[in-house]
């Protein structure tokens, strides 16, 4: 999910060790494999990160997981087969913020995330580039701010969707600065990222993995990144912020489960992420990917969390006047 201003592989072994004692003393989950649905189509960041998290838990949980890709609709149609799933923890939703707080409102029909889902964890925090095509006369975000303003509705950026992170990052960058540039929606961050790269859109407000090799390769300029602080994969460039642009946009990723799961099980699950989640290795994929760990919570932390971007992001949108699909 995005926020303004607010804010992997190891063996499967023996886990009783690894186990923390709360863990032990209760049998209720898992009875068997875990399936983690991903809303988006493998290969993607999610699903990457996704089958990152599940090496790290195996060993912990002592039972298999199995990633189960139910990709549409901006992640809604996984997402509704957890809300209709067993609430018996054994399914659950690797979900992007945008899934269960963004989606509710942008989408005609889609089901009361807050009422269908249980949160349960977050798993990452991370933040946007500002890439351009290497031929567009700008070398940081003050320069394409200049540029703007002089051609008004001249300069595009282009999002995955309608609603989707990409779009609102563009739409609050847009705002922020006080200029005007025209959203093209594709569909997927590939051919999105990739129309940048030949020239036919402007700009794109691109997650960290897909972006770093292509300004690595020479194909696409960074200009900034979104968060409150550089990242590690780019340390040469600075945030919107540092840059006169006042505007944070981040994202975050979570585990959540239908939402008549029984609270215990909410409690292992809980439990389990966060112990797989002191694994080195884990702090190690994520930075490899661009990501960074999430800020420390308790379930009902995370569960207060998630309803205040919910009512946050509802009064933001209106206000950015994005249209419905």
């Amino acid at each position: 999910m995005i926020t303004i201003n607010r804010r992997h592989a190891l063996a499967l072994g023996g886990t009783s060790l690894l186990l923390p004692s709360t863990l032990r003393a209760q049998a209720a989950w898992p009875n068997g494999p875990v399936t983690f649905v991903v809303g988006y189509a493998a290969g993607g960041s999610t699903d990457i990160n996704a089958r990152e998290l599940a090496h790290a838990m195996t060993p912990v949980i002592g039972q298999q997981i199995i990633i189960d890709n139910k990709g549409g609709a901006a992640g809604s149609i996984g997402l509704r087969m957890v809300a209709n799933a067993k609430p018996d923890g054994q399914t659950l939703f690797v979900a992007v913020g945008t899934n269960v707080i963004i989606n509710p409102h942008v989408q005609k029909g889609m089901i009361d995330t807050l009422a269908a889902l249980a949160p349960i964890c977050q798993v990452t925090d991370y933040q946007y580039v500002l890439v351009v095509g290497k031929n567009v006369p700008a070398n940081n975000a003050t320069e394409l701010v200049a540029m703007a303003k002089k051609d008004p509705e001249k300069l595009t950026y282009s999002s995955s969707g309608v609603g989707g992170n990409n779009h609102l990052a563009g739409a609050l960058f847009a705002k922020a600065a006080g200029i005007q540039i025209t959203h093209v929606p594709y569909k997927g961050t590939g051919p999105a990222v990739a129309d940048v790269i030949s020239g036919q859109i402007t700009m794109n407000f691109s997650s960290l993995p897909p972006a770093v090799s292509q300004v690595k390769g020479g194909n696409l300029k960074a200009l900034a990144v979104t968060g409150n602080k550089r990242v590690k994969s780019m340390p040469d460039v600075p945030t919107l912020k540092e840059q006169g642009i006042d505007v944070v946009v981040t994202s975050w990723q979570g585990l959540f489960a239908p939402a008549k799961t029984p609270p215990d099980i909410l409690d292992k699950i809980d439990a389990a992420t966060k112990q797989a989640m002191k694994n080195p290795k884990w702090e190690e994929a994520l930075s490899r990917d661009g990501l960074e760990m999430p800020p420390e919570r308790t379930r009902a932390e995370f569960v207060k969390f998630v309803g205040e971007e919910h009512v946050f992001w509802g009064k933001t949108l209106k206000e950015l006047k994005i249209e419905m699909e």
